[in-house]
């Protein structure tokens, strides 16, 4: 089923035989992840709307993931000795899918900061080293969907004429500091177009090299962070990212 993801643009990376466990214990598990990371798709204007943070892009990968059985938990552990504990810590994980086989967790990293891979990896080994769960998952920005943003955003811009900051007001993407507006002031002035002014100082800002995304998750994986817990990396392509805000079908007229 990986096979699916790679052939669609994904970057798919397993490490401590993760496809065998998956393949053979979690068939079912991981075909409801593929299905819904297929059909997820990113607007655009989302994208800039929300500044580039979590907001309805992400949100709706998370209820599809949730729909699917995969829901927050809290991970509980307690060391007693002689009936007496000594010492009782906890491990929350956003997406975690229960099965008879053992238990997935997944950690959606669409735009934090780049030490929060290690934070989901270290807690993918604690959890596995008390056989809590039997596979760790982390999703974040793909490769050709990090060098996309810039020329995508762009285009996206130049093809619905915003040229200029009142244009962003009128959307309502407004939620810039001045600072930000003058370096944006500042490229056109020396002779580049607003789009291409504006996408290269939000997608710096905002999408940075000390981000959540495939390179710097490449970095953590290629130093055995995370070891020995099999793991499952999928990086979202560009081709997630869609003109449009995706928008649920419409409920067909029945008395029409």
């Amino acid at each position: 089923m990986l096979e699916g993801l790679r052939a669609a643009g994904f970057d798919v990376a397993t490490r401590n035989h993760a496809e065998a466990i998956l393949a053979f214990d979690f068939p079912d598990e991981l075909g409801g992840l593929v299905a819904a990371l297929l059909t997820f798709r990113i607007g655009l204007e989302e994208v800039i709307g929300g500044g580039g943070g979590e907001s309805g892009q992400t949100q709706r990968l998370r209820h599809a993931l949730a729909e699917a059985g995969w829901r927050k938990h809290k991970f509980s552990v307690q060391v007693i000795v002689d009936g007496r504990e000594r010492e009782a810590i906890s491990h929350e994980v956003d997406h975690v899918r229960f099965a008879p086989q053992g238990g997935l967790a997944l950690e959606i990293e669409w735009n934090n900061k780049d030490p929060f891979f290690d934070r989901d990896l270290e807690n993918f080994q604690r959890l596995h080293a008390i056989s809590a769960i039997s596979l760790g998952v982390i999703v974040t920005r793909g490769r050709s969907m990090q060098e996309a943003l810039l020329p995508r955003i762009r285009g996206w811009m130049e093809s619905r004429g915003l040229a200029s900051e009142d244009d962003l007001d009128r959307l309502g993407i407004s939620e810039r500091t001045a600072a930000q507006r003058r370096a944006v002031a500042g490229q056109v002035a020396r002779g580049a177009g607003f789009a291409e002014a504006f996408a290269r100082k939000f997608v710096a800002d905002k999408f940075g090299a000390a981000t959540t995304h495939w390179a710097k998750l490449e970095e953590r994986i290629s130093r055995g962070v995370g070891n020995p817990c099999p793991l499952l990396l999928i990086g979202l392509p560009e081709s997630v990212l869609a003109d449009a805000i995706p928008r649920p079908d419409p409920v067909p007229d029945l008395f029409g």
